[in-house]
């Protein structure tokens, strides 16, 4: 469950559905933030540890008139990790955390996209063979490097998840922080949320703090007319408050 077509000041949500099958799925809850100078050595002076360095290519699809977005519907396709539907879920309150379901399955996707577009069945369960039937097209595409990190903070169990630490620089430019932490149940969600300020507050950043996605930076600097027709629909006033796109 997650939330990034909105306020950037509440941590996300986001429920992983990859095929019906999982009895338990993962809740991922997480915040973003603008990753400070010397971020990396503050991780290490906490005990966290540096799991990983990768690139990857995400590219993002809608109709001309940018149907599923304005619909909180976010379509991507990421080199090596395949197709991703992330859509509102049940239950959620604007202004707390809004509810997100992630589909990865592609039959599930080709379903929910032809729901959400009316356009009935097609008999088509691969998301590529569905592009040009549902006049989807590329609206935008970037590189990033992350750095993922792991840290447990002081006096968590040995059983306890560590909080993982993304930072991201994308190839326009813009860099952007994520802490996050992996619950099973909705009721541990506040708990985390709890871990998740404790952790940002070590790391400089204040809860209130708003930080856009970066693919609503990518739409602001490269199709502004797009972002501004988006950012009407999902607040109804011309600000960056509310803004943010589905990702991770």
């Amino acid at each position: 469950m997650h939330s990034e077509a909105r306020d950037g000041t509440y941590p996300d949500m986001v429920q992983n559905e990859d095929d019906g099958s999982m009895t338990h799925p993962w809740i991922e809850v997480e915040q973003k933030f603008v990753p400070r100078p010397g971020i990396e050595d503050r991780l290490k002076e906490l005990g966290g540890t540096q799991e990983s360095q990768i690139s990857f290519r995400d590219s993002y699809y809608d109709t001309p008139e940018l149907t599923l977005m304005k619909a909180d519907h976010w379509l991507r396709y990421r080199e090596g990790n395949g197709w991703e539907l992330k859509c509102p879920g049940a239950g959620g309150s604007p202004g707390s955390h809004t509810k997100y379901v992630e589909l990865t399955a592609e039959a599930a996707i080709a379903a929910r996209l032809c729901e959400q577009l009316g356009s009935g069945e097609l008999g088509i369960e691969t998301v590529s063979d569905m592009l040009g039937q549902l006049k989807l097209q590329e609206v935008a595409s970037y590189v990033t490097d992350r750095s993922v990190w792991k840290l447990a903070l002081s006096g968590a169990g040995d059983e306890e998840e560590p909080l993982t630490v993304d930072l991201d620089t994308a190839d326009f430019g813009y860099a952007v922080g994520e802490v996050e932490a992996l619950v099973r149940e909705e009721a541990e969600v506040p708990e985390a949320l709890e871990k998740i300020h404790s952790l940002s507050s070590l790391l400089g950043v204040s809860e209130q703090e708003q930080t856009p996605g970066k693919l609503i930076v990518y739409l602001k600097r490269f199709r502004p007319e797009d972002y501004q027709r988006l950012l009407e629909k999902t607040t109804g006033k011309n600000d960056e408050q509310g803004s943010e796109a589905t990702e991770n």
